[in-house]
């Protein structure tokens, strides 16, 4: 850059603003994929009952044929998943569900930082208890590839031990198989056992991935409730989902929100 002319000032150069993208939820690529199944012979009516009641405020939903994206804050996908596994275990059918969760994939998150983005640092939800039993299998994937900022190197099975220690402390821990940590208890727990690991690794990591499979009333189980606490009321919402046999009001499967 030249000099500047005798009787002027040098130009001001105003650094450009780079929105940060951990800001937000949805910039920073929160979300989870899932699916439930109930083993039913009216499956889809149980279903898609169970969807249209489900209470998605401050998420996004995008319905597919393989599973159901849903993205939004991290305490409001504990609350959707909560209450989802909550309604399968009530219909009293032996179901399922499988929820991948990411946050700050790069293939998400927009960033022009040279740094990259986040970590995205998230108060961990308290747990919601249920009063209905599930087992899970939950595995934790820390995608690390640089040194932290304050020096720390990328220390995968670090953060999973911890993560692990956590789960010990909320008692939902059962042990350790191929791939997979073994957990049990009131769904609520389970649940925020799994979203607490994933959202502990991503106070360091920027993205973090997480597999929860949790089996409920299973002809396995020796019990299925666990004493039933008074669950908060929801406008429009039902306290129970519907049983078998009972109409409900179908909602399009094929809609985005």
């Amino acid at each position: 850059m030249n000099p500047p002319l005798p009787g002027t000032s040098a130009p001001v150069i105003t650094p450009v603003q780079v929105p940060d993208p951990a800001a937000t939820p949805l910039g920073f690529g929160v979300g989870a994929r899932v699916t439930a199944a109930v083993m039913t012979e009216d499956y889809a009516r149980v279903l898609v009952g169970i969807l249209s009641r489900l209470d998605e405020t401050g998420l996004v939903r995008e319905v597919g044929d393989v599973s159901t994206y849903v993205g939004g804050h991290e305490t409001h996908l504990q609350r959707y998943l909560v209450d989802l596994a909550e309604d399968l275990a009530r219909t009293e059918h032996h179901a399922s569900l499988s929820v991948t969760f990411s946050r700050g994939c790069p293939g998400e998150v927009v960033c022009e930082r040279p740094d990259g983005a986040g970590p995205r640092r998230t108060e961990v939800p308290a747990p919601r208890r249920t009063g209905r039993y599930a087992s899970a299998e939950w595995a934790l994937y820390p995608l690390a590839d640089q040194v932290a900022a304050d020096g720390t190197a990328p220390d995968h099975m670090r953060d999973i031990y911890a993560a692990i220690d956590h789960a010990r402390d909320l008692g939902t821990f059962r042990g350790s198989s191929h791939f997979v940590t073994r957990l049990e208890g009131d769904i609520g727990e389970v649940i925020a056992t799994a979203v607490a690991g994933w959202l502990l690794v991503g106070r360091g990591v920027q993205h973090v991935t997480s597999h929860l499979t949790l089996s409920l009333n299973s002809p396995s189980h020796d019990v299925r409730e666990l004493g039933r606490p008074e669950r908060p009321a929801q406008p429009g919402r039902p306290e129970r989902p519907e049983q078998p046999g009972q109409d409900t009001q179908p909602v399009s499967t094929g809609e985005s929100r």
